[in-house]
């Protein structure tokens, strides 16, 4: 690191000493027209003697010149008309021009990027994922304007992500218009008093009109790729809706929500039930399942709170039954009923894509229709991803969207029960499980549970698990399904070993998979790798259909979803207008374990992958006075921070409520509030969101200027003398 840094510096003070023997030495004297001139005979006999030699140091010189950004390069390419005459003047200006300037490039990428991207890292991002996919269109752009200083060009694009090659490709295009221009006007030197004599107002104007040959040819590409994946298909001459969405989970409801709020003619299709996978086989009856799991845990550990601790009697058939009852207590926020009130036309049916502005839905009584749209939004969300070990349908098997329908006719809670995935789902899961009594396995063929996080967390929460019994098993692969006079066993292996682990009850947790077969993708010719692609805008190939959700990836949130819904019904109803880009730039999860884990932002294991520089801060509850009152001490605030300064790259929270707490640091990352600021907002005291201001405190303590202190500390010492 050392050494990177003397040779930024070493460039930086070459470059500086070069760049003030130029000035001070006035040797733009030489780069002026009379000078030019008054040395144009000079040097046409000097290339009749020895033209090799004078065509190589015109070169080089142009090359220096171009490089430092130097003023003269006009001057110098009217030199090349005057002395080398049209077609090898253009030669000899076209490649040092191009050459210098991605040596101004390189200069600009290696003394400053690291800094500009270390301290505006999230623009940098945007900008360079901008530049991927457009930078070329744009570079080009202003090459062909000469009116634009061309070193500003070189410099600003050196501190993007931009390749080399392309930058010398496109510059070395992109100035030969103007280079072919000057140097021609050179071999009229004579008449020519100024440059204002080559760049006329008119002039200028018609490179304007070339600069924006890109731009316009951009839009008529894309016009021509629009007109080709339509081909084949009738437009409507009217349509029947200004929206039609498929699929009423979170990102649906949210879709069909804003579209009907704004006045569009919006249908609503659900092939299943109402509020998707989160209200029905999610989010709301795995948590209502934890609640119960956590009083039971309450109960059985009471004596850690002062009171008589009992071993918790109860029916897992009435837990069930209260899970299904609070599904029941949320359903009419996401009814029929509510979204019809609302102003959307929902159907409950299946809905199959039939061209890009027609959708036929089949609804439950078989009666069919065909609707025409402007616009469709695929919400189909996802189902739980089932790997195909053998013997696994034999024995039968629970998925987190079955198990509530099949568990709720249990008495009893299952005695044996084997959880195959390490993931949020199956961690919260097991957790539960073994708090109502179950004797849990969990099996992952991974190295760690919740892989996501970093290894730490993943630590606590093996930790925290296993101490209420849970038996992790990781680095196990799940082989296949034997029943016998034993009963029903998985059978796994590590390394070179097998196990045999006995259950009544299997959960399959290893993910879920997007849904995207049965609706017409197929036939349409809509790309899918996984997940539905689609662009910045959340657009398919066909620019009037649209995908948010689970289906869209590429995360499987319910706050997620929502999240992307608004940008789909935006662009979906006045994209024609303005399209907004999808910003997925301080995005929250929680893992609902007791501590809950909840984060955003960077990773150690993304920060590193980045390149970015870091440093890491913890804060411990065991020193947090809310938290060691209601015996939750266990779990930390870890900050990831930007080396010597207060922004915050990505927090982890390992406590209770964590879900809750993120939110601040939510706020902090998405507007860019330091840590200064969070340090110096009140907290209400005794608050488990205390733990994120001392957290902050953490980082300036181990960030306090001991330089000044020590002057405070000779201050003070001199005022009591």
């Amino acid at each position: 690191m050392k050494q990177a840094g003397f040779g930024k510096f070493g460039l930086l003070l070459l470059l500086l000493t070069a760049i003030a023997v130029f000035f001070v030495f006035d040797l733009g004297s030489y780069f002026t027209l009379n000078s030019l001139k008054a040395r144009q005979a000079d040097l046409a006999v000097l290339v009749e003697q020895r033209p090799l030699l004078i065509i190589g140091g015109f070169f080089l010189l142009y090359v220096a010149v171009t490089a430092l950004s130097l003023p003269g390069a006009a001057i110098m390419t009217l030199a090349a008309g005057a002395i080398f005459g049209l077609w090898l003047g253009t030669l000899t200006v076209s490649f040092a021009s191009a050459i210098g300037a991605s040596l101004a490039f390189l200069s600009s990428r290696y003394i400053l990027r690291d800094w500009v991207k270390g301290k505006f890292s999230q623009r940098v991002k945007a900008i360079d994922k901008g530049i991927e996919r457009d930078g070329a269109f744009y570079l080009l752009t202003l090459r062909l304007i000469p009116a634009f200083p061309f070193f500003l060009i070189n410099l600003a694009m050196g501190l993007t992500g931009m390749k080399l090659a392309a930058f010398y490709i496109v510059s070395q295009i992109g100035m030969l218009a103007g280079t072919i221009v000057f140097v021609n006007a050179g071999t009229q030197l004579a008449a020519i008093e100024s440059t204002s004599d080559i760049l006329s107002p008119a002039l200028i104007g018609s490179f304007v009109l070339l600069g924006l040959f890109p731009l316009i040819a951009k839009f008529a590409l894309g016009w021509w790729k629009k007109r080709r994946v339509y081909k084949g298909y009738k437009r409507p001459k009217k349509y029947d809706r200004n929206l039609i969405v498929i699929g009423a989970g979170a990102g649906g409801l949210v879709t069909a929500y804003i579209a009907a709020t704004v006045r569009a003619k919006v249908t609503l299709i659900e092939a299943n039930k109402m509020g998707g996978d989160c209200l029905n086989y999610g989010c709301v009856p795995s948590k209502a399942l934890i609640r119960s799991a956590k009083l039971a845990h309450e109960m059985r550990t009471a004596d850690n709170y002062g009171l008589k601790a009992v071993d918790p009697e109860f029916s897992f058939k009435a837990v069930m039954e209260r899970v299904h009852a609070v599904i029941k207590a949320i359903e009419p926020a996401d009814s029929v009923e509510r979204y019809t009130e609302l102003g959307v036309d929902v159907r409950l049916g299946h809905a199959r894509i039939v061209d890009p502005w027609t959708v036929e839905i089949k609804a439950r009584d078989g009666k069919t229709e065909r609707l025409t749209t402007r616009s469709i939004v695929i919400a189909a969300g996802a189902e739980p991803f089932v790997p195909k070990i053998p013997g696994l349908d034999e024995a039968g098997y629970l998925t987190s969207d079955t198990m509530w329908e099949t568990l709720v006719e249990r008495d009893a809670v299952p005695e044996r029960l084997v959880i195959v995935g390490g993931g949020p789902i199956g961690s919260e899961m097991a957790q539960a499980f073994a708090r109502l009594g179950a004797h849990v396995t969990q099996v992952e063929a991974g190295d760690r549970i919740m892989p996501k996080e970093d290894e730490d967390v993943s630590a606590f929460a093996a930790e925290v698990l296993r101490g209420e019994g849970v038996n992790i098993l990781t680095g196990h692969e799940a082989l296949r399904c034997e029943m016998g006079d034993g009963g029903k066993r998985l059978i796994a292996r590590a390394g070179d070993k097998e196990a045999a682990i006995p259950f009544d009850d299997i959960i399959v947790a290893v993910g879920r998979a997007a849904r995207l077969t049965g609706y017409g993708l197929e036939e349409l010719g809509v790309e899918t790798k996984k997940t539905i692609v689609t662009d910045d805008y959340l657009r398919t190939i066909y620019p009037n259909i649209f995908a948010a959700g689970d289906v869209a990836g590429p995360y499987q949130f319910t706050h997620f979803a929502a999240h992307q819904a608004w940008y789909a019904a935006v662009n979906a109803l006045f994209g024609s207008f303005r399209k907004f880009r999808t910003d997925y730039s301080a995005l929250p999860w929680t893992t609902f374990l007791d501590p809950e884990v909840a984060h955003v932002g960077h990773t150690e294991a993304t920060a590193k992958e980045e390149g970015l520089a870091y440093e890491i801060v913890r804060y411990h509850l065991d020193h947090l006075d809310r938290a060691l009152a209601e015996g939750a001490a266990k779990g930390f605030v870890k900050l990831l921070v930007a080396p010597g300064k207060d922004k915050i790259l990505g927090v982890t929270i390992v406590a209770a409520h964590a879900g809750e707490l993120i939110a601040e640091y939510v706020l902090a990352m998405k507007h860019g509030i330091g840590l200064n600021k969070i340090l110096g907002t009140i907290h209400s005291y005794p608050t488990m969101a205390e733990a994120n201001k001392y957290a902050a405190g953490e980082w300036k303590k181990a960030n306090k200027p001991e330089r000044l202190l020590r002057w405070a500390g000779r201050y003070h010492r001199w005022r009591r003398e």
